[in-house]
């Protein structure tokens, strides 16, 4: 599977450095650019956006407020739904314990791809770890954090031997575990495509490369879980996987690098990996301005207080909770230029609407970016 990277000598390595160093300097940025709390609240939405779509690019379609449903045990009574829905709160679970700093620096370890299987599968229903093989049509179960053990041919590619994966995932985590922060960046397209070519579970290898990828990158970009390549990959699906097929190809000639495998579309794909992560973070920068945001949720809270829906100056209070992240409840009546009493109530309105939260029954107030609101609140995060 050699190149694992990109070789010093390679002419697309300059171009590529300036792209980790802009998607680097911006992702940055896009932290900064909020209050903590408020970047803490996003976050937790943005799980479910990257479930979502690492889940569609399976072919998994679970509707956003279903996934929402799901993270409060509310499951459909479809029982296919609700397996995707299982499917969901724990691809959530898996990516809330790598934002919380379960993989810091050990992404690419041998262990930590097992620990994304078996942590992502071990809450499974039994449905989705079963598998079909399809030379065979007989039955598989998948072993959460397991090895396979038997051959797999995936599209035209024929992957490692089952008895080969030590020694191929020995030589991953020697070529990825030990990076500075921005080598991390440029390797990780590289890094994901020859971990999916090991193939190294029966089943879930996509979501375990994906999952894997946002954990390489959380660290050296600072991004603080804010945007995720996943919904750029699965955007354009299918320029996607034709990347992935592409690296699966031999070198072409001796100006194609010096591996067994295409440095040219290893090369081809790392540039789209990147492209579409600045993209991401472009997409992100814009959604999330504090002052559009502020705009966005006011308005929207206007129009149900025009209709009896939100008691008054109720947009006074969401529209502060976004400048400041959080509101202690003590302060909830001067924002508001009311009593205390009154301040309850357009709190209490708030919290029974599911739009505001806190940690304690007399915690600070937080946003709740609601799937049904997206359209409203974060236009464009959800087709």
């Amino acid at each position: 599977m050699e190149p694992m990277r990109l070789a010093e000598s390679s002419r697309h390595r300059a171009a590529l450095v300036d792209f980790v160093l802009e998607i680097t300097r911006r992702s940055a940025g896009l932290r900064r650019s909020l209050p903590g709390p408020l970047g803490d609240s996003l976050a937790e939405a943005l799980r479910a956006m990257n479930c979502y779509y690492s889940n569609l690019i399976e072919g998994h379609d679970t509707h956003p407020i279903d996934i929402e449903r799901a993270l409060q045990a509310d499951y459909s009574a479809d029982a296919r739904k609700r397996e995707l829905q299982l499917e969901a709160r724990a691809h959530i679970e898996v990516q809330r314990w790598i934002d919380g700093g379960g993989l810091a620096g050990t992404a690419t370890r041998v262990d930590a791809l097992r620990g994304i299987h078996r942590r992502f599968c071990a809450a499974l229903p039994e449905g989705l770890l079963q598998v079909t093989d399809p030379g065979t049509g007989e039955r598989l179960r998948v072993v959460p954090g397991g090895w396979r053990d038997r051959e797999v041919r995936v599209g035209r590619h024929i992957a490692v031997a089952a008895a080969a994966l030590p020694r191929f995932l020995e030589r991953f985590e020697q070529a990825y575990s030990t990076l500075g922060p921005a080598e991390t960046v440029l390797a990780a397209a590289a890094a994901h495509h020859r971990l999916v070519w090991i193939h190294p579970f029966l089943d879930g290898n996509g979501r375990v490369a994906r999952l894997m990828s946002h954990a390489m990158l959380l660290e050296p970009l600072g991004s603080g879980a804010l945007w995720s390549v996943s919904r750029g990959l699965a955007r354009d699906a299918a320029a996607y996987k034709a990347h992935l097929a592409a690296c699966d190809e031999p070198r072409r000639n001796d100006l194609d690098g010096r591996g067994t495998l295409s440095e040219e579309n290893l090369a081809a794909f790392t540039r789209h990996f990147l492209e579409v992560c600045l993209d991401q973070v472009d997409f992100m920068e814009q959604l999330i301005d504090p002052a559009r945001l502020r705009a966005r949720i006011g308005l929207w809270a206007r129009e149900e207080m025009a209709v009896g829906a939100l008691p008054p100056r109720a947009d006074a209070l969401l529209e502060a909770v976004v400048v400041r992240g959080e509101l202690p409840r003590g302060e909830a009546s001067a924002v508001l230029g009311t009593g205390e009493r009154n301040a309850r109530r357009v709190v209490a309105a708030l919290v029974g609407r599911g739009l505001l939260a806190s940690a304690t029954p007399l915690g600070a107030l937080r946003l709740v970016f609601k799937a049904a609101l997206a359209p409203r609140w974060l236009p464009g995060l959800f087709p």
